[in-house]
């Protein structure tokens, strides 16, 4: 009776132990002395802005309206008229200039200490993604409100992308959907900013951790 009780037991007790063999690696990893200084800490704040950004953006989605006729007037309801929206637009658009902020000051901490070099040299290339992914959402982003400051601003920025050597003015074109910034560009801009951008985003952070975790931290300079 006592052996086909150990018997019947046994599968139970195996999961916990793998459990705890697992939460006895992961304690033994310790934060360096090195990587608790303040400079250290903007990979984190960009990551945190960016859950910030999902979730603000998420409640903006269910009352903005993508249409040039609809566009500037959603974002008015959603400031005056929608329970809080003034604040979570505030948080949106305010927390899009900080990630921008975040993550610039993180890769100069990573050049400066030359966090870069190898074994490292894949994880800096996939932060460079990461940047650019960050700058793309501003460009999207910023053309959402359907504005003058909206239209003017994205028409400079589409004009240095103009000017791109080689591919330039196929990069513009594809972009903006036509030759001029209308309806094909707000379509784009806004399905590339709730949809592709964000499933790219995840991706390159799933691979940038996946690379932390195995490489560790660097050491100090």
């Amino acid at each position: 009776m006592q052996e086909a009780t150990k018997h019947a037991t046994a599968p139970m007790g195996e999961p916990a132990e793998a459990g705890g063999r697992v939460r006895s690696r992961e304690s033994a990893r310790t934060v360096p002395a090195h990587a608790r200084g303040f400079w250290y800490c903007f990979g984190g704040l960009t990551f945190f802005t960016a859950i910030m950004q999902a979730l603000s953006g998420i409640v903006l989605a269910f009352y903005y309206q993508p249409t040039p006729e609809r566009a500037y007037a959603s974002i008015f309801y959603i400031s005056h008229y929608v329970k809080y929206g003034w604040f979570i637009r505030s948080v949106h658009v305010w927390g899009s200039r900080l990630m921008v902020v975040f993550i610039i000051i993180h890769m100069l901490r990573v050049y400066v200490t030359a966090s870069y070099k190898h074994p490292r040299e894949m994880n800096w290339v996939a932060g460079v993604f990461l940047f650019i992914i960050t700058m793309a959402f501003g460009l999207t982003g910023s053309l959402l409100p359907w504005d003058q400051q909206a239209y003017w601003g994205t028409a400079g920025a589409i004009a240095l992308i103009e000017k791109t050597p080689v591919v330039g003015d196929w990069v513009a074109h594809f972009i903006v959907g036509g030759d001029t910034i209308g309806p094909s560009a707000l379509s784009r801009f806004y399905s590339g900013h709730i949809m592709m951008l964000p499933a790219t985003l995840a991706i390159l952070l799933g691979v940038h951790f996946w690379m932390v975790r195995k490489q560790g931290i660097s050491g100090p300079l």
